[in-house]
C-alpha cells in the first residue's frame, strides 16, 4: 500500500492519500505552519492511540468480553520536534475482572503501532529521490 503527498498547498501544509482517503497534514503555527492539519508526529501518536483501542477492541471480541467504550489518550515528549517518549493511557467502561484488565493492556501493548515505535518488529526504511 502507497501513501502519498498527493500536493504541497503552500508552506507546510499537504493534502496527503492514504488508501483512497485524504488527509491534510501541516505544522503548527509556533513550528512555521498554517496548524491546518496535524503535524506527522503528532499523526503518529494519533495512530498509536487508534491502534491500541482497534487492537483491545478486536482482542475483547474474540474472547467475547464485554468491552464499552474505549479511549485512548497519548501523551507525546519531545526533543526538539522528534518525539521521545510516548505515555499512553486506556480507559475503558466494562465489568471485567482485574485479571482481563492486565491482560487487556498487555494486549493493548503489542498493536502493530506500537511495536514499530518500541523497535520490537524489524522496521527498514529505504528512502530514494527521484526528479518529477
Amino acid at each position: 500500500m502507497a501513501v502519498a503527498v498527493a500536493r504541497r498547498r503552500g508552506g507546510y501544509t499537504h493534502d496527503v492519500q492514504v488508501a483512497g482517503h485524504s488527509l491534510v497534514m501541516d505544522e503548527p503555527t509556533d513550528a512555521g505552519g498554517a496548524d491546518e492539519g496535524p503535524s506527522p508526529t503528532r499523526l503518529l501518536a494519533a495512530s498509536l492511540a487508534a491502534c491500541t483501542a482497534i487492537t483491545m477492541e478486536m482482542y475483547a471480541e474474540r474472547k467475547d468480553w464485554p468491552l464499552g467504550a474505549v479511549q485512548v489518550e497519548v501523551d507525546v515528549d519531545y526533543e526538539r520536534a522528534t518525539p521521545r517518549a510516548f505515555e499512553v493511557t486506556i480507559r475503558v467502561e466494562c465489568d471485567l475482572d482485574d485479571e482481563q484488565l492486565e491482560r487487556l493492556r498487555t494486549i493493548a501493548g503489542r498493536c502493530p503501532v506500537h511495536t514499530a515505535i518500541a523497535g520490537e518488529t524489524p522496521v527498514t526504511i529505504e528512502d530514494t529521490i527521484e526528479r518529477l
